[in-house]
């Protein structure tokens, strides 16, 4: 059985996914390397190794992402095809949750958002940020002195970040109906002097989860929709879950963080390569 690969080569790491021909996953995996085409080809040495293919056994090879402008023709004389990137996040954000509708949230080095219906066939860019996983490692490299992954998540799983924002309580005793005490009225509006670098990881995190959350809850008040699939490595992050429940509680809506979200622009590649 062939193996059909959906690799998403983006601005920093390349995300590859193997399918069988009858669409089940068989292994995934990621590699960063300097420019794309190291990336890809990195993520394509590393994948056939560890899972002990041969050039013989993949039946395509499907391109997407911002890198996937960098490759011309077949690769090693594989078919190959690329399929547009919001088309690629919406039709994995789809399949990984089941969900016929949604928000889909991609959130790599800047965030994307993309309505996703399943039963129109829509796969709609709806707008995009510059701010994501690009923000969250500029500033904790200038503000704490962090330039990992997991050196950042390590950090902000200790900070306080009572010593880093301004909450609704600090500035009223009023309470509005959707305005509760406890949320935020101004991240990075209550810098202690004794704040540490964990304090401001937790604040750089938290101000990146509140800025998407409130752009997908106005997304899915346009779309009248009530559903938001999270993809992308961020998701990772211990405080993603925490932070995206606060807009389930002040706005209804539900955030989903589903398995595989890491590698979902991938697995929708490789899928969308079916229909074509």
């Amino acid at each position: 059985m062939a193996v059909i690969l959906g690799i998403d080569i983006g601005g920093s790491t390349t995300k590859i996914v193997g399918l069988q021909e009858d669409k089940h996953i068989i292994a995934m995996d990621r590699v960063k390397a300097e420019g794309p085409l190291p990336s890809l080809y990195g993520a394509l040495g590393s994948f056939m190794t560890h899972n002990k293919l041969q050039l013989s056994d993949i039946g395509r090879i499907v391109l997407t992402g911002v890198g996937a402008s960098y490759v011309e023709g077949d690769i090693y004389n594989i078919p190959t095809i690329k399929v547009e990137e919001f088309t690629a996040v919406g039709t994995g954000g789809l399949a990984l949750t089941g969900r016929s509708r949604a928000v889909v949230v991609s959130m790599g080095t800047g965030t994307a958002f993309i309505w996703a219906d399943h039963e129109t066939g829509e796969m709609v860019h709806l707008g995009g940020s510059g701010v994501g996983g690009g923000t969250l490692t500029g500033l904790s490299s200038l503000l704490c002195g962090a330039r990992q992954f997991e050196q950042i998540k390590k950090l902000s799983n200790q900070g306080n970040i009572s010593k880093i924002d301004l909450n609704v309580g600090d500035i009223t005793q009023q309470e509005y109906s959707t305005l509760p005490l406890d949320i935020t009225a101004a991240n990075f509006g209550n810098v202690s002097d004794d704040a540490t670098h964990s304090d401001i990881a937790t604040g750089i995190v938290n101000m990146i989860f509140q800025s998407i959350g409130t752009i997908a809850v106005m997304a899915c008040k346009a779309q009248k929709c009530d559903t938001v699939v999270l993809t992308g490595f961020m998701t990772v992050l211990d405080m993603c879950r925490p932070c995206f429940d606060l807009f389930t509680r002040l706005h209804g809506i539900q955030f989903i963080i589903p398995e595989n979200a890491t590698y979902a622009t991938s697995i929708g590649a490789a899928l969308s390569s079916f229909e074509k």
